[in-house]
């Protein structure tokens, strides 16, 4: 069921309900995260292995205290600049945060959303909420109401519509070690963004067997049909022989002299890295849709939001 009724969606969730919730990133699998009923739901809809953690989503920056503690300064500076919005912390928990959330470890991930509807639903409630994407686990995430719907039905209680995500790719993922900073994952905000308020930034988004954060894994973000990541799109299509083949490509289309590429999704025709994280998953559905037999994808300039992409891509990607 898609609507717009918060008050209803409130209500399921204070039933130990799961709903859909619209952010400025993708959208959630939303639950009480002071119910572990409600955050084993999650894990077990989304077939999500449990040594992934959740994000806790609260309503303001003062939330923090209320389920985390020992907050390095660094820590409450990107706070300030940059919640409500696409910015996870990772700091050690309050004891009354489930380890579910946690995945067994002593910090918790947390974020204020920049959307709306999420806002006003939290603003109502008299809990945080967790939820990671809605989508089943390792699948492209939903930027749309209409791609929960496809992923779930009537498996979950409610969708709460509101409209496109704005920025399409998952939050930035911010740690410390020591009060150092270590970025996590990459996400809507970019590494160049965060190092202009904590300076140089370590960087460990990789870790299959005990991430400290979510978006860690090497295989999550991909397409049920084959995809290939190429500084070379030419080339590679060269080597592809009797292949329905789709083209996921930054700025340019590419002349089509052959019947093998069906479909060409362009991520941002002015080259605008903003743009190009906005349209990136929902090209991917789109292409995903087709009944191709493998998708090529541009890897783009290593640089702000591009790092990101090419991120996101790198894990939707076929390992030989």
């Amino acid at each position: 069921m898609i609507i717009k009724e918060i008050v209803k969606a409130k209500e399921i969730l204070q039933q130990n309900g799961l709903i859909a919730i619209p952010t400025e990133t993708v959208y959630g699998l939303a639950g009480n995260a002071y119910s572990e009923e409600a955050v084993k739901k999650i894990f077990a809809l989304k077939n999500r292995p449990l040594h992934n953690p959740l994000i806790v989503h609260l309503k303001s920056v003062s939330s923090i205290y209320e389920v985390a503690t020992e907050i390095p300064e660094n820590a409450l500076m990107l706070a300030n600049k940059f919640w409500p919005g696409p910015l996870t912390l990772i700091l050690k928990k309050q004891n009354h945060i489930s380890d579910i959330i946690t995945a067994g470890k002593n910090t918790v991930a947390v974020r204020v959303p920049n959307h709306p509807f999420a806002l006003i639903l939290l603003h109502q409630l008299e809990f945080p909420l967790v939820a990671p994407s809605a989508n089943p686990f390792g699948s492209i995430s939903p930027t749309s109401a209409e791609h929960v719907l496809h992923y779930f039905g009537q498996q979950i209680d409610l969708i709460l519509d509101g409209g496109e995500c704005q920025k399409g790719v998952e939050s930035t993922i911010i740690g410390f070690e020591n009060n150092n900073p270590i970025l996590y994952r990459h996400g809507s905000i970019s590494i160049e963004e965060i190092e202009k308020i904590t300076g140089k930034l370590s960087i460990i988004t990789n870790n299959d067997s005990s991430p400290n954060s979510p978006g860690m894994l090497s295989r999550h973000y991909a397409p049920k049909t084959d995809t290939y990541l190429t500084d070379d799109v030419s080339a590679l299509l060269k080597s592809c022989t009797g292949k329905k083949i789709g083209l996921l490509l930054f700025k340019n289309t590419i002349n089509n002299n052959t019947s093998k590429i069906i479909h060409q999704e362009i991520l941002s025709t002015s080259g605008d890295y903003t743009e190009a994280a906005k349209n990136l998953y929902a090209a991917m559905h789109r292409l995903d849709q087709h009944k191709l037999d493998l998708i090529i994808a541009e890897k783009l300039p290593d640089e702000f939001l591009g790092k990101t992409i090419n991120d996101k891509l790198e894990r939707a990607t076929k390992k030989e």
